[in-house]
């Protein structure tokens, strides 16, 4: 990639480990398949040294170094998927915003969007090839690189939360900022919301092209809309990305790849989620399995749900949790998962504790049913 000859998006290795996409598709599988959301993170060791002395978003740009992320949880855990390593704001960024790493701190944005004017800054064309194009020729890279051993997932972060961080301009605990945006400037609101979902539907679409497998959309801020504010500002977006992306999917003859709409503490819209045109829906962990599997219906696959803390629990004590996870979803038309991600302190070895329970348990249950 660097300094060498750039791989094109064909020719990929034959895939191996297909258990992921039959379960987003909702056919018959012999186990469970597991995979985490920020797999490729601090907790390993690996991946610390990798990213040592180099700027988030510097690495975020290298598709080498974004591959060797992607593939390190791969060298530890028998995982059924991989997620590309990259970011949700690297779309900010493509729209001509600047955003930095501060340590301690998080993601910050030099100059967040304040008044309904500042809209008028941001690119309101994007050429996400031009912008972008080093998460494509990163995930074309690792494709390659991963040798069919399991599908590629890519991603991006939906409107609303987008829309959050780029008028809060960083982390909030309240989303007061970004929310009074709905309430006092709500036709300024979707015009943003409607540029936002475009470009992300051409940045999807795009790493499809470049060989992504699957598709994830992060609407990780949806806990912070009431249901109201949802269906206004949040759920016609999700909605129309997936349309969107399926449509230019087909008339780009591209494969048209399983979608996951993971909408953190969304749970008063899990029925409409499980009609916005996603074959996956993503759950966090403060709803039962039980319960979702009553809003969504038969026709979707759910992902989740484990407490992530509670992979700091003894490895005997991760097993019962599983088992009990596995016979709340039941094994079919369901990828298991945690309900967010791995956090930075967490020991490799119960996450892999997780991944070899969910998969000895769900061949178990389905050996016996």
């Amino acid at each position: 990639m660097e300094g060498g000859e750039r791989l094109l998006p064909k020719g990929f290795p034959k895939l191996k480990n297909d258990t992921f996409l039959r379960a987003a598709r909702g056919e018959e599988t012999e186990h469970t398949p597991v995979w985490c959301m920020r797999q490729a993170g601090r907790y390993l060791p690996e991946f610390r040294e990798t990213r040592a002395a180099q700027d988030f978003f510097a690495t975020c740009r290298s598709p080498k170094l974004c591959c060797e992320l992607t593939l390190q949880p791969l060298r530890r855990f028998p995982l059924d998927a991989a997620i590309i390593f990259s970011d949700i704001l690297v779309v900010p960024q493509a729209l001509g915003m600047e955003v930095v790493m501060v340590p301690g701190k998080g993601p910050t944005f030099t100059e967040p969007l304040k008044e309904v004017e500042d809209l008028l800054k941001l690119r309101q064309k994007v050429d996400v090839t031009a912008e972008l194009g080093y998460v494509f020729q990163a995930i074309t890279l690792t494709r390659h690189s991963l040798e069919g051993k399991v599908p590629l997932i890519g991603f991006s972060g939906a409107p609303w939360t987008l829309m959050s961080y780029m008028i809060e301009g960083g982390g909030s605990t309240t989303m007061a900022k970004a929310k009074s945006w709905l309430y006092r400037h709500p036709e300024a609101s979707h015009r943003l919301l409607r540029l936002l979902a475009d470009v992300v539907t051409d940045y999807l679409v795009g790493q499809v092209a470049a060989g992504a497998q699957a598709l994830q959309l992060f609407e990780s801020h949806a806990g912070h809309l009431g249901p109201e504010q949802f269906q206004d500002f949040a759920l016609p977006y999700i909605r129309d990305i997936s349309q969107a992306v399926k449509s230019k999917l087909k008339e780009e003859a591209l494969p048209l790849v399983p979608m996951i709409i993971f909408a953190k503490d969304a749970h008063y819209a899990l029925r409409d989620l499980a009609h916005a045109g996603y074959e996956v829906v993503g759950l966090d962990w403060t709803i039962r399995p039980q319960e979702a599997r009553a809003q969504t219906g038969k026709d979707v696959t759910l992902q989740g749900n484990l407490d992530p803390c509670a992979l700091y629990a003894p490895k005997e004590k991760i097993g019962e949790l599983v088992k009990k996870m596995l016979e709340g979803f039941g094994t079919q038309r369901y990828i298991a998962n945690l309900g967010h991600g791995l956090y930075p302190d967490m020991s490799p070895e119960h996450v892999g504790a997780f991944v070899e329970a969910v998969h000895a348990h769900s061949r178990h249950i389905n050996k016996h049913s």
